[in-house]
């Protein structure tokens, strides 16, 4: 039997990390294909769009922020590009490390919310006339992050107190911080809306107290856009939990409970401490992405959130799923995402396609990252089957036929005669 994968296929589809950077590559062409697929089905309906611009079109989507035209508008976008990926980071490391704890936290938009909400009220609370401003950015990072792990830890006590399923409690606890976080700051009056900018329906920014996250000259290196130093200290963030994930007895544990805390309990681990720890740490991750987009001192935040949620909040899932829950893998997949949403907006701004193409297009790919752990399963089956299966050895010819062993005596007596 011939074996279907050749040798050097199935040694690279040995390598975990090579499974899973392949299988993100296969979801992205996937969605790629069929976002191009869109736009050329659009060129049938639409008689003022050719089939030549369904090409441009799908090539402006994947040069991202590159596709903006002069070099000042590609540092703007690549700026503001990076910028917006710290708070997707974030929330796909939340998501990310629940998953290694065989744990699904949907509630990362509620996490984020309430980070929001701590990092606003502290920064716009303490005055920076009497607390230097940069002290004032510290509590309020820290406020924001414990108060999303406060809100992660819900789901996981009921989890791992009562056996509640964290999905459920997650979607509950999602809109209630989304009515905690309109209830706060709309029981303060005008004391934390933007009404200097007539934006009643949003926050003061931090810069009007005079705190901002620090830029370093990446504001004037990416000329006009966001950036600060927020997007390196997510990166490191990152680094810290991969090596927490993979090189510690506690990420050990964790990660044994995500495969079998029954055997882990047998084991001596404490799985009830290490479900609601993961939780835990998985909100004040989302919570620390919602406060560093708040204390850019440059964005406004919309309180009136009980009728809707951050999207980041459940980007963050996709940005997992693309990196197969690695850590390290969530900053190239958070960054890609926010590349081609650049890119969609481009495609409008370029194109006769209108604005609601470049979401579909998005939206496909972000589906398709949802059958990254299919496409590896198919991945990792095709290699045990590459091992299993060896080339058959042909079988041992008969012996040829001879003269049976009473004729072979006779002639052996004639010849001695």
């Amino acid at each position: 039997m011939k074996n279907s994968v050749p040798p050097s296929q199935a040694g690279v589809l040995k390598n975990a990390s090579a499974r899973s950077i392949l299988a993100a590559l296969i979801c992205i062409l996937g969605g790629l294909v069929v976002g191009f697929l869109v736009l050329l089905l659009l060129t049938v309906f639409a008689e003022d769009i050719s089939v030549a611009e369904a090409f441009s079109g799908i090539v402006i989507v994947l040069g991202g922020p590159f596709s903006g035209g002069s070099a000042q508008d590609i540092l703007f976008q690549m700026g503001n590009m990076l910028f917006q990926s710290t708070p997707l980071i974030l929330t796909g490391l939340s998501v990310a490390l629940a998953f290694n704890t065989g744990l699904f936290n949907i509630g990362a938009a509620g996490q984020y919310l309430m980070g929001a909400m701590g990092a606003l009220l502290v920064s716009l609370s303490i005055p920076t006339t009497v607390v230097p401003a940069a002290i004032v950015w510290i509590l309020a990072l820290l406020a924001g992050t414990l108060l999303g792990v406060l809100w992660g830890a819900i789901p996981g006590f009921f989890k791992a107190r009562f056996s509640v399923n964290e999905v459920i409690v997650c979607i509950m606890t999602n809109w209630i911080a989304a009515n905690i976080v309109s209830w706060v700051f709309k029981s303060t009056g005008d004391r934390f809306i933007n009404v200097a900018e007539t934006k009643v329906n949003f926050i003061r920014k931090t810069a009007s107290n005079g705190v901002a996250t620090a830029t370093l000259g990446l504001d004037k290196l990416f000329a006009g856009s966001y950036m600060d130093i927020s997007l390196f200290i997510a990166i490191l963030i990152a680094v810290v939990l991969y090596v927490i994930l993979n090189r510690t007895t506690f990420g050990y544990e964790l990660k044994a409970c995500g495969y079998n805390k029954f055997a882990s309990r047998y084991a001596g681990m404490n799985e009830q401490r290490n479900i609601i720890l993961s939780m835990a740490l998985a909100g004040g991750l989302a919570a620390c992405g919602a406060a560093f987009w708040c204390l850019n001192g440059a964005q406004d935040f919309k309180w009136d959130t009980y009728l809707t949620l951050p999207a980041d909040g459940f980007n963050g899932i996709p940005v997992a799923l693309l990196a197969s829950n690695n850590p390290i893998g969530v900053i190239f997949s958070a960054i890609f995402l926010k590349h081609i949403t650049v890119g969609g907006s481009n495609l409008a701004a370029q194109t006769s396609f209108n604005e609601y193409v470049s979401p579909l297009i998005i939206a496909v790919i972000i589906y398709f990252s949802s059958f990254s752990k299919l496409i590896k399963d198919l991945l990792l089956r095709r290699m045990t089957k590459a091992q299993h299966a060896t080339p058959a050895q042909p079988a041992d010819p008969p012996p040829a036929a001879g003269p049976d062993k009473g004729a072979a005596d006779e002639d052996a007596k004639t010849k001695e005669e």
